[in-house]
C-alpha cells in the first residue's frame, strides 16, 4: 500500500520559523507551502520550493485569508470573486516560483478559514474549484471526504485525495472539532501513534466522544505548527513503514 505523508510548511516569514522546515521535509512526501497570505513570505517559498526539490518532496499550494496576526483561522467576509482572486493569486505566485526552479506544483490545499468558508458554500466552491481547473485541470485538490470541496473539485474534473489529521481530532459525523474546545488538537505521541496505526490497519478513527468511523483517506496531515510537529511526523512515517506502506507524493495517489 501507498500513501502520502503531508505537512503545511513555510508559515512562517522573514527571520520567523514554526517549525524545522529543513528536517520536516526529510520525513513527508508532499509540502503545502504557505504562499504569503496567512504566513511565508517570497523568499520561504522559493526556500521551501528548493528544499521540496532536492528531496523529492511534491509541492503544493497552500493559500488563506490574508490575515497574518490570525493566522489565516478567522473568517472574514469577502465575497465570493475576492476570495477567487485571492487564492489564485497565491497559486500562481507559487507557480511562478517553482517553474523558475524547473519543477511544478502538483497539488492544492486549502489553509484553516479558506477552506472552511469553500467547504460550506456550494457556489463558492464550484467557483473555485472551475478556476483551479482553468489553471491548471492536473492539480490535485486535498479535501476532507464527503466535504463540499471534494464534491465540487469532482463536478470541475479536478483529481482529489482525502486526507486524514493525525493530530486532530474528529466528531462522530467525521468533521473536525473546532480549535480552542478541549481535546480538539491531538499532541500525545502514544495517542498519535495509536490513531494513526488504527487508521492504517483498519481504515477507521476512534472520534472524541468514543465513537468509531471510517477513514477512507490516502494521505496523512501533520500540521507544522502543532506543538512538537517535527517528533509526531517522525513517529507517523515510523508507523507507515511498521505496517509495511510505503511513501509516495499526493499526484502518484489522487483519483
Amino acid at each position: 500500500m501507498k500513501i502520502d505523508l503531508n505537512s503545511d510548511m513555510g508559515e512562517g516569514f522573514g527571520p520567523y520559523r514554526l517549525c524545522d522546515d529543513e528536517a520536516m521535509m526529510k520525513i513527508v512526501s508532499s509540502a503545502n507551502i504557505a504562499c504569503g497570505f496567512h504566513g511565508g513570505d517570497p523568499e520561504t517559498m522559493g526556500r521551501m520550493v528548493r528544499l521540496a526539490k532536492l528531496n523529492g518532496v511534491g509541492i503544493g499550494a497552500h493559500p488563506g485569508l490574508p490575515d497574518r496576526l490570525g493566522f489565516g483561522r478567522r473568517e472574514i467576509p469577502f465575497q465570493a470573486d475576492e476570495l477567487r482572486q485571492q487564492m489564485l493569486y497565491q497559486l500562481g505566485a507559487l507557480m511562478a516560483i517553482a517553474r523558475s526552479e524547473r519543477v511544478a506544483v502538483s497539488h492544492i490545499s486549502f489553509h484553516a478559514a479558506m477552506g472552511n468558508m469553500v467547504n460550506r458554500d456550494p457556489v463558492l466552491a464550484d467557483l473555485m474549484m472551475d478556476s483551479i481547473a482553468t489553471v491548471d485541470a492536473n492539480l490535485v485538490v486535498f479535501v476532507t471526504s464527503g466535504s463540499g470541496i471534494e464534491q465540487a473539485a469532482k463536478r470541475a474534473r479536478l483529481k482529489t485525495l482525502a486526507l486524514f489529521l493525525a493530530d486532530r481530532a474528529y466528531d462522530a459525523g467525521g468533521r473536525l472539532v473546532a480549535r480552542g474546545l478541549p481535546g480538539a488538537v491531538v499532541k500525545d505521541e502514544a495517542a498519535v501513534r495509536a490513531r494513526v496505526r488504527k487508521f492504517l490497519l483498519d481504515r477507521n478513527v476512534e472520534t472524541i466522544d468514543g465513537a468509531v468511523i471510517t477513514m477512507p483517506a490516502r494521505s496523512i496531515l501533520v500540521h507544522s505548527d502543532t506543538p512538537g510537529a517535527l517528533e509526531l511526523a517522525g513517529i507517523v512515517r515510523g508507523e507507515i513503514e511498521a505496517t509495511g506502506a510505503t511513501l509516495a507524493p499526493a499526484a502518484e495517489l489522487a483519483d
